[in-house]
């Protein structure tokens, strides 16, 4: 993966910058928010491991304009701001995913590998290229979400979460299934990472909308509405 770092921490700098490159992913690193931005904006890259308390430019602040920007690289804080508070503000600001200093190597690792289109590499998944679920369509190769014939705009994890609704839409799914099919149950099971996220997504298809398509099911899980 071609990664771009954003921290300004030395120790944590060399010792991920030595590791991932071992690993084979190319490192690009940024030691002020400032300068990160500008190279996020530079080119594509296929991740950005982000420090949210940056000199110049504060990381939330940047991760918000990436998003503001249409930017849809994949985020992944790296804070050592670990309340739940701090975790539902930097994916509500557009993260994808936020991991906690001090932090195993071997966890980033794993949710750098199943940041892309997790649901897509789910088995037994479907190979149709638009889903569709009453006026809410997803064309997948395009990553084009449409509610009523409105353009939504998505991150990346949204777009697996609904992804694996759709492809199982009418089911109720539980907590645990969801997180095994979209995160690759790299996640504690006792997270709320998929409540976050459905409330998230919630807040883009169905919010706006009167038909309301995602419902709770109490203590079993989420379903989408079948068409």
């Amino acid at each position: 993966m071609n990664l771009l770092l954003i921290e300004d921490d030395p120790r944590i700098v060399e010792f991920l910058d030595r590791g991932l490159r071992a690993e084979g992913h190319t490192v690009e690193v940024a030691s002020n928010g400032q300068l990160g931005l500008e190279k996020a904006r530079a080119k594509a890259w296929d991740a950005i491991i982000l420090d949210l308390m940056l000199p110049m430019l504060d990381g939330r602040e940047l991760c918000r304009t990436l998003r503001m920007e249409r930017n849809t690289t994949p985020v992944i804080i790296l804070t050592a701001l670990d309340s739940t508070e701090d975790v539902v503000r930097g994916l509500r600001m557009g993260a994808d995913d936020y991991l906690t200093k001090p932090f195993a190597f071997d966890e980033l690792l794993a949710r750098l590998e199943t940041l892309p289109q997790r649901a897509r590499c789910a088995a037994g998944m479907p190979n149709e290229t638009t889903l569709v679920a009453a006026d809410l369509s997803f064309d997948r190769e395009a990553l084009v979400v449409r509610r009523a014939g409105v353009e939504l705009d998505l991150t990346s994890l949204e777009y697996a979460l609904l992804e694996f609704l759709m492809l199982e839409q009418g089911k109720v799914l539980s907590r645990a299934r969801i997180l095994q099919n979209v995160w690759g149950a790299h996640q504690d099971p006792l997270t709320n990472v998929v409540d976050v996220y459905i409330r998230r997504l919630r807040a883009k298809i169905d919010d706006p909308f009167e038909r309301k398509l995602i419902t709770t099911i109490r203590g079993r899980g989420y379903r989408l509405a079948a068409s």
